[in-house]
């Protein structure tokens, strides 16, 4: 795993050795950042469900002020951590916060935090044909403490398998959709 363009692009990146964690592959994060273009510059990201934090390093190689990984495992942010040292990012551009993403949410809603871009690419659900998905993603497209992270304009970028079927709730408008192998990604605005 690496960080696939910007200043520290070919930067390789450590993942948890024996833990269970499912890096966004490179090839789509490449077709991710590829979509998104120079709306990552100067931008304020969040991710969720951070793991190893590639979507934040890519966020920052290619011109991110700032980044706020959420990741409940201690362990992976032990990691999350020692990366973004090694990648040479100040103490200034990335934040690790050991939460669970949905006490996280009302939290910085609570706050007042705003982000450009909230990146999360959660652990995928099981298959839910002829049922509504219980999945994570869907779990974040429906907490309703989401959308007011975003600024006007600002985008949610979220993976899920193409096994999982997503309910759209009417607080979010679909803009694009990719596809790679099992991966979808899936980026909103709020009407």
């Amino acid at each position: 795993m690496r960080i696939t363009g910007g200043k520290v692009a070919r930067r390789i990146l450590k993942a948890p050795k024996g833990l269970d964690v499912r890096p966004t592959p490179d090839l789509v994060k490449q077709a991710v950042f590829n979509s998104l273009g120079g709306r990552v510059v100067g931008a304020r990201v969040l991710e969720l469900f951070a793991g190893t934090g590639a979507l934040s390093f890519e966020s920052l190689s290619r011109g991110a002020v700032s980044a706020i990984c959420v990741e409940r495992s201690q362990r992976h942010a032990e990691v999350l951590r020692m990366n973004s040292a090694g990648a040479g990012f100040g103490p200034d551009a990335l934040q690790v916060r050991v939460q669970d993403v949905f006490a996280v949410l009302p939290q910085l809603a609570g706050a007042g935090s705003q982000f450009d871009l909230v990146l999360a690419d959660p652990p995928y659900g099981e298959k839910n044909v002829g049922r509504r998905s219980t999945s994570l993603a869907q779990q974040l497209l429906d907490d309703p403490n989401l959308p007011r992270l975003l600024v006007a304009g600002g985008l949610l970028v979220l993976g899920h398998t193409k096994r999982d079927t997503l309910e759209i709730p009417a607080f979010w408008h679909e803009k694009k959709m990719l596809k790679h192998g099992d991966s979808v990604m899936r980026f909103f605005e709020t009407r």
